[in-house]
């Protein structure tokens, strides 16, 4: 492996199409799990693809390439998420599901929800990328954690403690944050 990258850094043609064949399946995977579409899937895979050119010149020879490259890769799909309109719509599903229950309440109570949404958000937004990522897809999405885990690349274990640390983050946020009394309501 080093004798690719090291003639991809050499700028031979052969050796990148060759780094490209070894890894374009597992990262075009990692972005399907997370786009949920073909033609979004290649778009994200071109630009993982991309940023590993432009970020290869930084690599450690002594550290696991794989490793490296896969959380690059998976940086790029959480910058990704971050710049485009996925969590809005997350976000607007959300308000659907919460203005539906809502039907029937009278405007006092459904200021009351609307305020709890926004705070809710407040909160998310403060947790970090990683964490925040996964507690969307677990507490939001109602993924299973086996599924978190394939969308981020990581082990079960890990995405299971970044939930349960994002809840307790969350929650401090949450509970540190105007405007939200003691019983934890607005």
């Amino acid at each position: 492996m080093e004798t690719i990258i090291r003639d991809c850094l050499d700028g031979k043609q052969g050796a990148w199409n060759m780094l490209v064949d070894l890894y374009s399946k597992k990262v075009f995977n990692m972005a399907y799990q997370f786009a949920g579409s073909v033609p979004e899937a290649e778009d994200l895979t071109q630009d993982i693809f991309l940023k590993l050119h432009g970020a290869l010149p930084k690599y450690d020879f002594g550290k696991s390439f794989t490793a490296w490259f896969l959380t690059l890769a998976k940086n790029t799909l959480i910058d990704e998420y971050r710049r485009t309109k996925w969590e809005k719509r997350q976000r607007d599903e959300f308000d659907e599901r919460l203005h539906a229950a809502a039907d029937g309440d009278d405007p006092e109570r459904a200021l009351a929800r609307e305020e709890a949404r926004k705070l809710l958000w407040a909160g998310l937004d403060a947790l970090p990328p990683d964490m925040r990522l996964a507690v969307i897809l677990k507490e939001i999405q109602g993924k299973k954690y086996e599924d978190v885990a394939e969308i981020l690349g990581l082990p079960v274990g890990t995405v299971k403690s970044r939930i349960n640390r994002g809840r307790l983050q969350l929650a401090k946020i949450l509970r540190d944050r105007p405007g939200i009394p003691e019983g934890g309501h607005p």
